[in-house]
């Protein structure tokens, strides 16, 4: 693949969505501003609050001219709620129960910004559990730790691979980056 002409710059301190990002082959570098809010205005529908967040965070950053700023932010939703990242071992039970056994959407929200533009975008994914057995969920959170996950799983974890029947949209959205989108993006930012 060939470089792009804007350096790429993920703000995101997630391993996942480094790692996902690595996977397009494009060139980028990590770049962190800690202590950026994820708050959001409560009358927001809960899908449009990553897009919300995505672009706050892009906000905190300043875009050189040659530099394409990459933001983002995931929620998972069930019956209109959002699902963050739990608390503790409680909260990730209490998320894990209410996404056993039913369908639930995973939203990330995107933003990228240039110096002479900023585009913002969101992919869902609906993703179906099985139902989960209070031991199952319990060995998962003990050797799993899924604290800063939200709604308290990665699919890509031992938990996916016993719960998860079924998937509609972008696996790699449900690990925290829609890449198939965000690569289609970029080659159009860069015409």
């Amino acid at each position: 693949m060939e470089t792009t002409k804007l350096k790429i710059i993920l703000a995101s301190a997630s391993p996942r969505r480094k790692e996902l990002l690595a996977g397009l082959d494009l060139d980028f570098e990590v770049k962190v501003i800690k202590g950026v809010s994820e708050s959001y205005p409560e009358n927001l529908r809960a899908e449009e609050v990553p897009q919300y967040i995505s672009r706050e965070k892009a906000a905190a950053y300043q875009v050189d001219d040659d530099e394409l700023l990459l933001t983002a932010d995931t929620v998972v939703v069930v019956d209109n709620t959002i699902l963050g990242k739990p608390r503790d071992a409680d909260d990730a039970r209490r998320m894990l129960r209410l996404i056993s056994g039913r369908t639930h959407q995973v939203v990330t929200g995107v933003t990228l910004t240039t110096a002479k533009a900023q585009k913002t975008f969101a992919v869902t994914t609906d993703v179906a559990f099985r139902k989960l057995t209070d031991d199952e969920i319990d060995y998962y959170i003990a050797h799993y730790r899924p604290f800063d996950k939200a709604g308290a799983y990665g699919i890509q974890e031992w938990i996916g691979y016993i719960g998860v029947t079924s998937i509609h949209g972008s696996y790699y959205n449900v690990m925290g980056l829609p890449v198939q989108r965000i690569y289609q993006e970029i080659m159009e930012i860069e015409k």
